[in-house]
Formats: C-alpha cells, structure tokens, sequence
C-alpha cells in the first residue's frame, strides 16, 4: 500500500470513528443495538489496525498516568459492585472507548485529528439538518426510531421516545441525528471551535470555513440548548483570558490568573443571586427539567457508598434492579445522573472521583500552557503561535461546562475526546526532547501538534 493510500484510509477510519463515538444514537436509531454493536466492533479493529500501520513511538513519561489509574480503579470496582456483571460490561464498553481515543492521539498528529474531528462532525451537522427537513417537510409530524427498545402501544408516547418531533419550520428546537437537542447542540458548540481556530489559522479554505461555521451556529441555535449555550458562554470567557495570556507573556500573568480568580468568584456570586432570572431566562422550572430530583435521588446512592461506589457501570443500563426507578420524570426512565461528576463519585466513590478529576485537571493544565505559550519543535525552535493551538483548551472546556448538566463525558464521544485532549496534549509536553545539532530529521509523525498547523 502506498503511503498516499494509507494517509488516505487513516482520515477516512479517524473520520468514521469520532462519527461513530458522537453519533452512536444514529446507529442505534437506524440500525439497532446489533447493528449498532457491528458498527463498533468495526471501530475497535480500525483502532488496531491504525496502531499496527501507524507504528507510534512509545515513551512512559508521554503517557498521562491519571487515565490509567482511572481505567483500573473501574476495573477493580467489578469486585465490589452491587451489579458485577453489568460493571464487566459497562468497564468494556469504556474500555474500548478509551483505547479508540488512545489509538487516534498516539498516532495522529493533531492537525490531523482536528481534521478528522471537523469532518466527522460536518457529516452530523448536515445529515440532522437533511435528516430534520425531510421530516418536517415529507414526514409532517414525529419520527421514532426504527428499532425502538420500548413497546408501542397505542398510548400516546413521551415526546423523549422519539427520535425527531419534526420542529425545524416552527424554529426547533430540532434533534437531528443524534437524537436529542443538547447532544446536537454540543456537537455544534464543539463545531464552531473547530472551525473559527481553523479558518484563524488558515488551515482551512476561508469560503468553506464561514459556511460550516454559519452551519453549525445556525444548528446550535436551532437546538434551543440552554445547557450548551451556558457551555459556549464558559468557552469564551477561556478563550479571552487565553488570548490575553499570550498577549501579555508568561512574566506578567499574575494579574490574567488574579482577574480570572476573581471573575469566577463574582459568576458564582450572581449564578445565586440571579438563578430566578436565569431560569426565566432559559424558560426552565425551578427543577432544571427535573434534574434536581435525578441530582437529589444520585447523592443519597452515593452517600451510602460515599469512598468506593457502586461499581463502574457507565450510562446506567435499565436492567439493572438499582436504576430502574432512580430518575423517572413524566414516564421517561433516564438513565444518567444529569452530572458528570456526581455520576463518577456514585459509581466509584470519592476514589474514583479524585481519579477522574486528575485526568481532566491535568489535560486542562496542558492544553492551557500549549495554548499560551509558543511551543518549540524536535530541535528546540521557537514555533510561531497558531490559533489551531487554541483548540484543545476550548474544546475541553466546552466538554467540562457541558459535563456539570449531562453525563456524557463518562460516555461515547466524551470520553474519547477526553481521553484524546489529554494524550495528545501530553506528548505535546513531552516531545520537545534534547537532540544533538547534526541528528536525522524528526518524522512527521513525531513532531509536536502544532508542528504542522
């Protein structure tokens, strides 16, 4: 096989696999849980088959230890588990999402997974755009699934069944794809950062970045997401004191750190004095469209195990005695605890939270410095900043603001872009090595991210 060729087939599986991992629902939808569970047994061995024909080099020091450790308290937590077989499967499921992300961030640069990232979310974004005006022009009414995993009777379903309520000539907000409109509007979110830090790095052509970029705001608002759009709003608060860290240069940012500290302190100061406003703002119920039940029902499961958890189990699978009347709101038995965090610290205990808040602590720490500060390359120059290198930070923070409303980061796409952030972002700060003046030059697989923005 040629080198073109396998370029060629390696951003096609990237592409196929962050599609996969952010639209599983569409698979699921169409396809059913077999089909869908072929579809991701075709990803795993992609992820193989991109190792073995990639060949990244390997260094202890490049690995961020925190996933590991996380990867093997929820591995260990089969052991206590109130519902050991379900955590074996859950702990495999994650298992394998971990290592898809691993594969892309060991051995693509990333330029390279950005653009696999950005293809595969143009795919979603235009397909749920397709997807919603055929039914609100074909179809006049809501769809459900093809494979639904509950029984149609001649009841009126929640709305929440289905899989579009067929809204975009009235506004939204729309589902597409995916099935919902908070994880269409993240996909959106993490879309326009894509394309805004491309087109400022001019990695991209400037008619086709403005196109998806008018594209994905167009379906961000279309989703009416209230949870995503407070997610953006953190993105470019990050994204302005990132800016002004570059601008000011590493020997005077005590004051960007002192401004960011105290403008924390006053948005969580008018978050209280202003939720009524807030709420009437987003048109939410005083209970967050019932999440403080789901909240309130999670902490008293994790108080009664508060240092160790129930066992890993991931999204919470119905069959399971534990999760079967925890959070049902309206006749929908969700299966999430709405919150990442409190999601972790009921599945693993305080152990397993402390394991995960390593992992997006430390990635966060990285992408922010890899942000900031000018990266140098294999031989110790100076790389000019990039936009592109802006990136990573703001899609994690996007991930960590949509992490406090839903527990996809535990999941699918959010996890594995995680675990991608904080792989990639760790070789960024381990690749730069010490090298005679007259060595070989670097592979274009070993340089740094930014290398070749």
């Amino acid at each position: 096989m040629t080198p073109a060729r396998r370029d060629t087939l390696v951003g096609a599986y990237a592409t196929f696999a962050f599609f996969t991992l952010f639209a599983g629902q569409f698979w699921r939808n169409l396809l059913g849980w077999w089909g869908f569970g072929a579809i991701a047994l075709l990803v795993v061995a992609g992820g193989v088959w991109l190792l073995l024909s990639q060949r990244p080099a390997w260094s202890w020091r490049r690995v961020p230890k925190s996933t590991l450790v996380f990867a093997l308290i929820a591995t260990a937590s089969i052991a206590w588990s109130a519902y050991p077989g379900s955590s074996a499967l859950g702990v495999a499921l994650a298992l394998v999402t971990m290592f898809v992300g691993v594969s892309l961030a060991t051995a693509l640069s990333w330029n390279r997974i950005a653009r696999a990232l950005a293809a595969a979310l143009k795919w979603i974004l235009a397909l749920s755009l397709l997807f919603e005006l055929w039914v609100a022009l074909i179809v006049r009414g809501p769809v459900l699934p093809n494979f639904p995993d509950f029984e149609v009777t001649g009841e009126k379903l929640p709305m929440a069944f289905y899989w579009s309520r067929g809204l975009l000539l009235g506004g939204g907000p729309i589902e597409g794809i995916v099935a919902s409109r908070n994880l269409l509007a993240m996909v959106a979110l993490l879309a326009v950062i894509l394309f805004a830090t491309m087109l400022a790095a001019g990695s991209v052509r400037r008619g086709s970045g403005i196109t998806w970029l008018v594209v994905a705001l167009l379906t961000l608002a279309l989703t009416r997401s209230a949870t995503v759009i407070l997610a953006g709003l953190l993105v470019a608060v990050a994204l302005g004191f990132a800016v002004w860290a570059r601008r000011v240069g590493p020997e005077r940012r005590r004051r960007v750190y002192v401004t960011a500290l105290a403008a924390l302190l006053a948005g969580v100061a008018a978050l209280v004095a202003g939720w009524d406003l807030l709420l009437r703002v987003f048109g939410k119920g005083e209970d967050l469209t019932g999440r403080l039940d789901i909240w309130n029902a999670v902490l008293g499961m994790a108080l009664e195990r508060p240092w160790f958890g129930w066992g890993w189990i991931g999204y919470w699978m119905p069959w399971v005695p534990q999760f079967e009347d925890l959070a049902v709101r309206k006749g929908v038995t969700y299966l999430q605890a709405h919150d990442a965090w409190l999601d972790v610290w009921m599945q693993l205990g305080v152990l397993g939270l402390l394991a995960f808040a390593s992992i997006v602590i430390g990635a966060l720490w990285r992408s922010w410095f890899l942000a900031v500060d000018p990266p140098m390359d294999a031989v110790g120059h100076r790389l000019r900043h990039t936009a592109a290198s802006l990136a990573p930070l703001l899609l994690l923070v996007a991930l960590i603001g949509q992490s406090f409303a839903e527990s996809r980061l535990l999941v699918e796409g959010g996890l594995a872009l995680l675990v991608v952030i904080a792989w990639s972002t760790k070789r960024g700060q381990w690749l730069p090595e010490p090298m005679p003046a007259e060595a070989p030059p670097v592979p274009a697989h070993r340089l740094p991210p930014e290398a070749d923005a």
